[in-house]
């Protein structure tokens, strides 16, 4: 197929911002940047490919150009999207479809929303390069695909971050990392298996004292992951299982050591709170303050103690 496959641990790994603590100790050494932010322009053009895309706008399929290496982008109002190596918004076609791969838009479409070439694209840091593929359009050009959804620029993005593509005729969306529609996620509730904005050190007669969110919920580590690079290797249905713990402020933080106390940036959009540099989780399956059953789960999750270490005393 010719499409470039990440490294092996960037197809897993989320990029890390990190704290001026750097992240160290026994598990950790250096520092990484996250993605750069994009801005948000309103949705321009007043049809479905946008209006006024002009004689000197990109060409159609024959133009079409690779992307690179991709990189995944914050957007404030959008949450993570992706981008080429030059830092445009990269886009999907409400039209098109995934299952089978095929893209609907030609002609004057595709002088709007110029085609992305397959063949030297590079999957981004944190993002599954198995997404990775092409389609055949209808002139014979291949055309880049993520999660099966061809990919597309648009005309009248001129610079890196800009979003003016987002919504043009309620058909034209963003990229997510996954192949998904880019959209910003939603605050969960408090006692939803997200913290409420605490953590704190509990002790239990099993586990001795241990880290809990501001809800009394057991908070957790997954030993999949890595502390350097910091990373989360808990995405997609491991995500909806084990929700990541949102950031918290240092002064909400009672009992907890603050070596390599940082946030993660994940390529879905959230911020997790890492403690000595490990991100860390609470489990769907404790419905109650003081429950531990995610305790030991297929012997790669484990409770925290006020350190940051591993519990695995049962």
């Amino acid at each position: 197929m010719g499409i470039k496959r990440g490294t092996t641990l960037a197809a897993v790994a989320v990029v890390v911002a990190l704290t001026a603590t750097a992240c160290g100790g026994d598990d950790t050494a250096g520092n990484a940047k996250p993605a750069g932010a994009a801005s948000v322009a309103p949705a321009a053009g007043s049809g479905e490919y946008g209006s006024d895309y002009g004689a000197g706008s990109a060409g159609g399929a024959a133009d079409a150009k690779g992307a690179g290496q991709l990189a995944v982008a914050q957007n404030e109002q959008i949450g993570a999207l992706l981008t080429d190596s030059a830092g445009l918004t990269l886009y999907r076609f409400d039209k098109d479809t995934a299952k089978p791969p095929k893209s609907n838009c030609d002609g004057d479409c595709a002088k709007a929303w110029p085609a992305v070439a397959a063949g030297d694209a590079t999957a981004a840091a944190g993002m599954d390069a198995s997404l990775l593929g092409e389609v055949v359009r209808t002139d014979g050009s291949k055309q880049l695909t993520v999660a099966g959804w061809p990919v597309y620029r648009y005309a009248k993005d001129t610079k890196a971050g800009e979003t003016n593509g987002q919504g043009v005729g309620g058909t034209w969306f963003a990229l997510a990392p996954d192949g998904k529609k880019a959209a910003k996620a939603a605050a969960a509730p408090a006692g939803a298996g997200q913290a409420s904005g605490a953590l704190t050190v509990a002790k239990d007669p099993k586990l001795g004292e241990h880290i809990v969110d501001g809800n009394g919920m057991t908070v957790y580590r997954f030993k999949k992951d890595t502390a350097w690079p910091m990373a989360s290797n808990c995405t997609g249905d491991c995500v909806a299982k084990w929700p990541v713990v949102p950031p918290v402020d240092k002064a909400n933080a009672k009992g907890i050591v603050e070596k390599g106390y940082s946030v993660l940036d994940r390529p879905d959009g959230k911020k997790q709170q890492a403690i000595d540099c490990w991100p860390v989780y609470t489990f769907t399956g404790d419905k109650k303050a003081g429950d531990i059953n995610g305790q030991g789960v297929g012997g790669t999750w484990y409770a925290v103690s006020p350190d940051g270490k591993l519990i695995t005393t049962s």
